[in-house]
């Protein structure tokens, strides 16, 4: 079905730009520069919000046209567009956007004609609805695990891998002995916060910490 792999919410919305003249700096240059100085790790607000997988931000100014045969065409306003991947249903991820980052909300969509504010959830919502475009051929990379789920599964690949670099070599017995204690370390550890998972590994091994 449309917006939907298995349990993720393929989630795609334009929202119109408001055009004044008289602003200063423009609506669409606001936007840009919230966004530059919004943070891509733990303290995005997206990875505060519950069940994002992944979320992205583009300010359209225009289409491109790439020459003949195809039609000239232009856009009647730029747009904000927002993209996620979520669990769940549209209403509850909706509704916890508006719950957990109403402030970072405003600050964005206040610059799109007709955006009702946060603080009214069901004006929220319809608005959000109302800028939705289908997605019609949704691919999840994850398609029936939670964000939770996955964000285990990267941690104990890196951990894995981890361990195997750092015990090549290693004779049996110590090798049993320390991949035990690895496996107790890996299973008592919480899973990850969202955004925390970059290109850095900073899981311990189990008892050889080299």
């Amino acid at each position: 079905m449309p917006n939907k792999n298995g349990s993720v919410y393929g989630l795609t919305i334009l929202s119109p730009i408001i055009e004044d003249k008289s602003a200063t700096p423009s609506h669409d240059l606001q936007i840009r520069n919230y966004l530059a100085h919004l943070s891509t790790r733990e303290e995005s607000p997206f990875a505060q919000a519950p069940g994002t997988h992944l979320a992205r931000l583009v300010v359209m100014d225009d289409v491109i046209y790439v020459g003949a045969p195809a039609c000239e065409d232009h856009l009647k306003s730029k747009y904000l567009i927002f993209e996620s991947n979520c669990d769940g249903d549209l209403d509850s991820y909706l509704s916890g956007l508006a719950e957990n980052i109403p402030d970072h909300l405003d600050a964005v969509w206040k610059h799109c004609v007709g955006y009702p504010g946060a603080v009214n959830r069901p004006a929220f919502i319809n608005y959000m609805k109302a800028c939705q475009l289908d997605t019609t051929f949704f691919f999840a990379a994850v398609n029936d695990k939670t964000v939770t789920e996955t964000l285990r599964a990267l941690q104990t690949q890196n951990a894995v891998a981890d361990f195997i670099a750092t015990h090549q070599g290693v004779d049996a017995v110590t090798l049993q002995r320390e991949f035990i204690e690895f496996v107790a370390h890996l299973k008592a550890m919480p899973p990850p916060k969202p955004g925390s998972m970059g290109p850095h590994r900073d899981i311990k091994t189990g008892g050889r910490n080299e």
